[in-house]
């Protein structure tokens, strides 16, 4: 069974950090490219980074770009989002996901096929 379990999310201040985790399990992973999405009260969920697991490929939206550092350890088969200097427009809840679909489609949400429950961001200013 496919779990993908977020960690790391609560309440800073703006201009704080904070890193998110995402523990993956029940199947190899490393075929896949796991993302990172937000989801702000009655907004869209939106894509907020990518990893390839198994090569270098990274890809940020311009939102978090340079504030924002995707990565993943292959031995706790877990992957991150450091997030800093953040801004009252980051709150949201963050989710993480997987898909097989390979890089070219990093942004299409609907080709992600496990997600994780989520983590709740709240940046206060």
């Amino acid at each position: 069974q496919v779990q993908l379990v977020e960690s790391g999310g609560g309440l800073v201040q703006a201009g704080g950090s904070l890193r998110l985790s995402c523990a993956a399990s029940g199947r190899t992973f490393s075929n896949y490219v796991m993302g990172w999405f937000r989801q702000a009260p009655g907004k869209e969920r939106e894509f907020v980074a990518a990893l390839n697991w198994s090569g270098s490929g990274t890809d940020y939206a311009d939102s978090v770009k340079g504030r924002c550092t995707i990565s993943r350890d292959n031995v706790k088969n877990t992957f991150y989002l450091q997030m800093n200097s953040l801004k009252p427009e980051d709150t949201a809840t963050y989710y993480c996901a997987a898909t097989s679909r390979g890089w070219s489609w990093r942004l299409v949400i609907r080709y992600y096929s496990y997600w994780g429950q989520g983590t709740q961001v709240t940046v206060s200013s």
